[in-house]
């Protein structure tokens, strides 16, 4: 599956591993895992980690990205990670590197690199990197087992999502004969203080339920800005708030930050991924997102789901 992926690899003097914007723990943790993997195993190439801030994920070693010229690219591979579109790429300037590839677990949106591996039997991207790490038998070590891991966690909801199976396990079966402390990585990702559980509570408060039972939470640019938190916290770290409410299969959080409204749209039991797609987003069957433009078109999409919940019934 990665065989002319680690060809290129070895073709290459300079590597730099890209991610989609506003990363989660599983863009971090493959772009990070991968780069550690990179150097450990190639340690006369340069390898490079490029994109916008790690947010609540800065708690991960190495999640500072790297400051590099454009004339860095020059004669450079680019690996793109967990990005199934273009426009969500953190940093445009992999256009610039002589060769481009992608691994990606994603539903399948559209081309745009060299090369590519899309794979969405994987619960994650760190599990692909990982298996692309065991098929060109490269070794891992603590740091990039421990990135890897944590971006399995997070994208398999602590390996509680139905995308999680035997491979998922083997995999992290594998991480972990590496020594690291997963106390770590769990006490950062899920040990909350007084004020996120407050925050969460708000959030509790605000969950609107549809006719056809999709639960929905709508925060104006107002609200957003006073909450004085990053736009991860308040879309992506929210939508599950909604998540264990019985009856409810979907659900979708809208978050207007000014220049776009955020969305982030989950299920328990059907494809939602169409109507994502339809709005210019993308992701999973069952955990998808897009950046909307209006109140309405929120509210466009939410009629959508509704009505993929009364067809389903």
């Amino acid at each position: 599956m990665f065989e002319k992926i680690i060809e290129a690899i070895k073709q290459y003097d300079t590597i730099i591993i890209h991610r989609h914007t506003s990363p989660d723990g599983d863009a971090l943790g493959s772009q990070i895992g991968l780069k550690h993997l990179l150097q450990d195993n190639f340690p006369e190439k340069k390898i490079y980690t490029v994109g916008d801030g790690a947010g609540r994920y800065a708690f991960m070693a190495d999640s500072t990205m790297d400051e590099i010229d454009d004339s860095t690219y020059e004669n450079a591979m680019a690996i793109l990670l967990d990005s199934a579109s273009a426009h969500l790429i953190s940093d445009e300037r992999y256009k610039l590197a002589k060769f481009t590839a992608r691994i990606d677990h994603h539903i399948y949106c559209e081309t745009f690199t060299d090369l590519e591996v899309v794979n969405t039997t994987y619960e994650s991207c760190c599990g692909l990197v990982t298996e692309f790490a065991l098929e060109s038998g490269l070794a891992f070590s603590p740091r990039s087992a421990k990135a890897l891991f944590t971006g399995m966690v997070t994208d398999s909801g602590r390996f509680r999502y139905d995308s999680v199976n035997a491979n998922t396990f083997r995999l992290a079966s594998v991480l972990m004969e590496q020594k690291f402390d997963t106390n770590d990585i769990y006490n950062n990702l899920y040990a909350d203080d007084f004020e996120m559980v407050r925050l969460r509570a708000q959030f509790i408060l605000k969950i609107k339920i549809t006719d056809h039972h999709v639960g929905y939470i709508y925060t104006t640019k107002e609200e957003f800005d006073s909450y004085g938190k990053d736009s991860f916290t308040i879309s992506r770290g929210m939508v599950n708030t909604m998540a264990d409410l019985k009856g409810v299969h979907s659900w979708v959080n809208f978050t207007d930050i000014g220049e776009k409204i955020l969305v982030e749209i989950r299920s328990n039991k059907y494809n939602i991924n169409p109507i994502a797609v339809k709005y210019g987003g993308g992701g999973h069957q069952k955990a998808s997102g897009a950046a909307i433009d209006s109140y309405e078109t929120a509210m466009a999409m939410l009629a959508d789901l509704n009505a993929l919940e009364g067809n389903e019934k």
